[in-house]
C-alpha cells in the first residue's frame, strides 16, 4: 500500500514538471512572436565595423594629405608661369641690352673717303661718335639715303647685318661702310649726284626712330655720283669689320 502511494506521487510530480516546462516554452514562443523581424531592438544605435588598418577609406582624409605639387603659383608644377615674360631690365625698347638706343641728338657724324686720289669716289666710311658718357645701342643697319628727302630710296644692305646690337660706349665710336657707285662707263653720261648722306636709325623693336643723322661729304668733295649698285653694311664696332666687305665691291 505504501509502495503504491509512493509510485503514484512520483507520477504526479513528473506530470507536473512536464506541464510546467510546456508552459514555459509556450510563454517564450509568445514573447518571441511579439518582437520585430530580425530580432533587432529599434531603440539601439546601429554600429559599423571600423576599416582595417592600412586600407584607405572612401573619401577619407588620407588622400587630401598627399602632396599635390601646387606651389601656389597656379602652374601646378611648381615652376614659373609660361605667360611670365621675365623682364631682363631692358630700357632701350627691346634691343636686348641694359642700355637705351642711341639718340640722333647725342651722336656726332663724320665721313671718310676710302679711295685714293684720282679714282672715282665709291667707298666711304661712316662714323658716329657717342657724345655722352653713357653707353647707347645701334641696331641692324642705318637706313641710308643718297638724295635729300624722305621719299628718296633707301640704299640696300650688303648681306645680312649682325643681329647683335652694337653698344657704343660713352665717347666711343661705331661704323658703317658705304658703297655708292658701280658704273664704270665714262663719257658724257649723266649720273645722279649727292652732296651729302642721311641715315635714319633703327630702334630695337625694328621701327624707325624720329630723327635722322646727316653726314657731310669730306672737304675736297662737292658731290659724288651714285647709282643702283649702292650698298651699306650694318653697324660695326671697328673700321675693318665694316669696310672689308665694302672694299670687295
Amino acid at each position: 500500500m505504501n509502495a503504491k502511494t509512493i509510485r503514484r506521487g512520483s507520477v504526479r510530480r513528473g506530470l507536473r514538471g512536464t506541464l510546467t516546462g510546456a508552459a514555459v516554452i509556450a510563454a517564450l514562443l509568445a514573447a518571441t512572436a511579439c518582437q520585430p523581424a530580425g530580432g533587432e531592438d529599434k531603440g539601439a544605435a546601429p554600429t559599423s565595423a571600423a576599416p582595417s588598418a592600412g586600407s584607405p577609406s572612401d573619401g577619407g582624409g588620407s588622400k587630401s594629405a598627399e602632396p599635390t605639387g601646387d606651389s601656389g603659383t597656379g602652374t601646378g608644377d611648381g615652376g614659373p608661369s609660361k605667360d611670365a615674360t621675365g623682364d631682363s631690365g631692358e630700357t632701350g625698347g627691346g634691343n636686348g641690352t641694359a642700355y637705351q638706343d642711341c639718340k640722333v641728338t647725342d651722336l656726332n657724324t663724320a665721313v671718310e673717303l676710302q679711295d685714293p686720289a684720282g679714282e672715282t669716289p665709291r667707298h666711304f666710311l661712316l662714323t658716329v661718335t657717342n657724345g655722352t658718357k653713357t653707353p647707347c645701342v645701334l641696331n641692324d643697319a642705318p637706313l641710308v639715303r643718297l638724295r635729300a628727302g624722305n621719299d628718296a630710296p633707301i640704299v640696300e644692305t650688303l648681306g645680312e647685318p649682325d643681329s647683335e646690337p652694337v653698344v657704343v660706349e660713352g665717347d666711343g665710336k661705331a661704323y658703317a661702310g658705304l658703297y655708292v657707285f658701280g658704273n664704270d662707263e665714262g663719257g658724257e653720261a649723266q649720273y645722279d649726284q649727292s652732296d651729302r648722306f642721311t641715315a635714319t636709325l633703327v630702334a630695337g623693336e625694328g621701327t624707325e626712330l624720329g630723327g635722322t643723322l646727316l653726314f657731310d661729304l669730306p672737304g675736297r668733295l662737292d658731290s659724288v655720283s651714285y647709282d643702283d649698285a649702292a650698298r651699306v653694311t650694318g653697324w660695326g664696332g671697328t673700321e675693318g669689320l665694316v669696310m672689308r666687305p665694302i672694299n670687295q665691291l
